[in-house]
């Protein structure tokens, strides 16, 4: 019975569910790979049964683990008193004005004032028009150019889309937004030269991740962000950071950018704010731009989304934030990042197809290769191959190969203990020896 009713579900999601960042043929042939109805602490359950360590937090996300108790009773508790508001026209509730205090106390630097929206392409898009907005009141509404990174994800909203350093994203439409720049993602000089010849009074904006996710999770070498802070400064340019996946405790610290004793001007964040347990996100800005919007501002800020201060989802974020501080989850986020690490060590060191390996907190890398003197990557990219590999065993994980990148990568939720970091390394070890028999066939033949 339960097969023909997992089949039924199947057929219906062929039939009727458009899936977001899927292979629309794969899903036709093939139907969902999980049907998940079930989750707890770092696992997933299927509806056949099947359990799998969630070693991505479903998509950066779930910081906090699945199946939280406290988190559901704290959603149905501010749905019976106030369900949702609009916080338009000055309309606010007690959640997001708690919320937006919350952020002020935790967040870099001089970042106070809050900007809610309902997920990370909204943040992106908001953060890229409060910049421009600023500069029009400023008086120079020349600046409106935005410059953002090689290997960057900044969402799939139209200007997160056009800010996204990843080409096949920009590739899905054919007709981006105006105003977008893009520079090597690991150098300074090359933000100096671009925003040279752009004429620096025509840029109002760079933006980067702390570290960069989608885009194959690539971490910024030493003083990378002092020098790109000196940068915006001297040519007074706002610096805007993409905290939506860094953030709450992802990489061992409250946000990435606390690894770098660097403060941006604005910020954006989602994802573990609520740990995916309602949809939410928003942008900060620094005191000093707000003074200037409050002094500047004539009539209506004319920017706001319907779910903007979603009181449930703002009474969500506070109860996740006051789980993250209650039980440790930075300082095991930390700590576990280092034993993740050496796990990948010990594959690297057994596996020959495993090349550089990398970690932030609970954000991690490790790359596929041919030859592992020389670099040299496989024609066809193996690391879908081993994310296949990996599901078949118990272990959920995502393969980057844009920009010629051959890599998988891992972010498991902040709660994951010693033991379950074990149980990961072994079922990737185990899955990446079953690529590596498969090309060793294959090169015999």
């Amino acid at each position: 019975m339960m097969k023909d009713y997992y089949q039924k579900l199947a057929d219906l999601d062929k039939k009727h569910f458009l899936h977001p960042t899927t292979s629309i043929k794969q899903q036709q042939e093939n139907g969902p790979e999980f049907i998940f109805t079930e989750g707890k602490g770092v696992r997933l359950y299927d509806l056949d049964g099947r359990s799998a360590i969630d070693g991505l937090s479903s998509l950066w996300n779930v910081n906090i683990g699945h199946g939280r108790d406290e988190i559901a009773q704290t959603a149905y508790d501010q749905m019976k008193t106030l369900g949702y508001s609009s916080c338009f026209a000055t309309f606010s509730n007690e959640p997001a004005i708690q919320l937006a205090a919350k952020l002020a106390e935790i967040a870099p630097g001089n970042l106070s004032a809050t900007f809610f929206t309902s997920g990370g392409s909204e943040s992106n898009d908001t953060a890229y028009k409060l910049a421009r907005h600023y500069w029009i009141l400023k008086g120079q509404p020349e600046r409106k150019k935005i410059i953002s990174r090689s290997k960057s994800y900044h969402g799939v909203a139209m200007g997160a889309t056009s800010a996204t350093g990843l080409k096949p994203f920009r590739d899905f439409t054919n007709s981006l937004a105006p105003d977008f720049c893009y520079v090597d993602h690991f150098s300074p000089e090359a933000l100096r030269e671009k925003i040279e010849s752009e004429n620096p009074e025509t840029v109002a904006a760079f933006i980067a991740e702390p570290v960069q996710g989608a885009g194959g999770l690539h971490i910024a070498p030493e003083g990378f962000f002092k020098e790109i802070r000196k940068i915006c400064d001297e040519y007074g340019i706002l610096f805007i950071t993409d905290e939506v996946i860094t953030g709450f405790g992802r990489t061992g610290t409250y946000f990435g950018m606390d690894h770098y004793d660097v403060a941006p001007d604005m910020m954006c964040f989602a994802k573990g704010v609520t740990s995916g347990y309602a949809q939410l996100g928003g942008v900060m800005i620094s005191e000093d731009i707000h003074k200037d919007l409050i002094e500047l501002s004539e009539g209506t800020l004319l920017h706001g989304y319907t779910y903007s201060g979603h009181p449930m989802a703002c009474a969500v974020a506070l109860k996740n934030l006051e789980i993250i501080e209650r039980e440790n989850l930075i300082e095991n986020s930390r700590l576990m990042g280092l034993e993740l690490l050496n796990g990948f060590k010990q594959v690297q060191k057994q596996r020959s197809i495993v090349g550089d390996v990398r970690a932030l907190g609970l954000m991690g890398a490790v790359e596929v290769v041919k030859n592992k003197k020389t670099n040299e990557r496989f024609e066809d990219p193996l690391a879908p191959k081993i994310v296949t590999e990996a599901a078949k065993r118990g272990l959920i994980c995502r393969s980057v190969v844009f920009d010629q990148q051959d890599t998988v990568v891992f972010a498991p939720p902040l709660t994951i203990n010693q033991g379950e970091i074990k149980e990961l390394i072994e079922i990737l070890n185990d899955a990446i020896l079953a690529v590596e028999k498969t090309v060793a066939t294959t090169s015999a033949l």
